[in-house]
């Protein structure tokens, strides 16, 4: 077997795929680049940078496996590949705690006013009583999506003694009962929570499900925390009504446009905003190739 990982992964997986195939690795190739290449391999590695397209598949001959090295599969066109009989897998598991951690981040930048705090002192100034913050304890987390990484918010946001609301067309009952979260339909939750972090893939179902009239739904002191994908939230919605002052703020880590060159959003106020950094820890990095490595291998037995 031979694979063309077109997408920087850690070199531990790299040793593991050594142990089974021939791997070459060729990262940032351009599209043509890559449709020139990829006819020659059973098996084609990327991550979020690498678009496989129609017809990077068509050119792929040979191909059995297509792997994403992390969550989501917003940029391989899967009906294309599984018209094809090729399997495609991904490694969804791989940054679970990393994203989590990135949100209680993000929420706790928000409620310390800590990137407020950190340029201020820089500029030689001492100013504790203009940023006196607010506790995340007592308040209300509303969680849209409570697959691996939504459920892993909850059950950290139970140690900072916040509540919970959820929303997910598929209720996981285990999950409700250990944090105590109760699912709510989407319109409850926005109207009651005091943050909101969304935990959904990007499909047509998702593209946009929190738009005007969701954003307009929320408490005036609430803050959005989206950390999934940049198309779930209608981002000129969000810059309105952070213009207008119907919610308090946004921390972001994702964007429809990335990176976000000319966005409103760098010129606001009240946005804590982060260079898509979820799964960018050593560890998930890591994880998100050895479980790939690990999946080609199972899937070619």
């Amino acid at each position: 077997m031979k694979v063309l990982v077109a997408d920087k992964i850690h070199e531990d997986g790299v040793k593991l795929l050594r142990e089974f195939a021939k791997v070459d690795v060729a990262a940032g190739l351009k599209p043509a680049e890559l449709i020139a290449k990829v006819g020659g391999y059973e098996i084609l590695i990327v991550r979020s940078a690498t678009r496989v397209t129609k017809e990077v598949i068509d050119a792929g001959e040979r191909l059995k496996v297509i792997v994403r090295a992390g969550v989501g599969l917003d940029n391989i066109d899967v009906e294309a590949a599984e018209s094809r009989g090729i399997k495609v897998i991904n490694t969804p598991e791989a940054p679970t705690v990393a994203v989590a951690e990135l949100v209680f981040g993000l929420m706790l930048a928000w409620v310390r006013r800590l990137p407020e705090a950190d340029a201020s002192m820089k500029a030689g100034k001492w100013e504790k009583a203009r940023l006196t913050g607010s506790e995340l304890r007592g308040k209300i987390l509303g969680i849209i999506g409570t697959g691996r990484i939504g459920r892993a918010v909850g059950y950290k946001a139970k140690a900072f003694l916040m509540d919970l609301l959820a929303y997910d067309p598929v209720q996981n009952a285990e999950f409700a009962e250990r944090t105590g979260a109760k699912y709510v339909d989407l319109d409850t939750l926005l109207r009651e929570s005091d943050f909101v972090t969304l935990h959904v893939p990007l499909m047509p179902q998702t593209r946009h499900i929190v738009g005007k009239r969701e954003l307009e739904l929320m408490k005036p002191t609430a803050v959005l925390i989206n950390t999934s994908r940049g198309g779930v939230v209608d981002e000129g919605a969000l810059v309105e009504v952070l213009k207008q002052g119907k919610i308090a703020g946004a921390c972001l880590d994702v964007y429809e446009k990335e990176p976000p060159v000319d966005s409103q959003l760098l010129e606001l106020p009240n946005v804590v905003l982060t260079p898509h950094l979820g799964a960018s820890t050593h560890e998930a990095q890591r994880d998100a190739a050895v479980f790939a490595a690990q999946k080609i291998k199972e899937a070619i037995g």
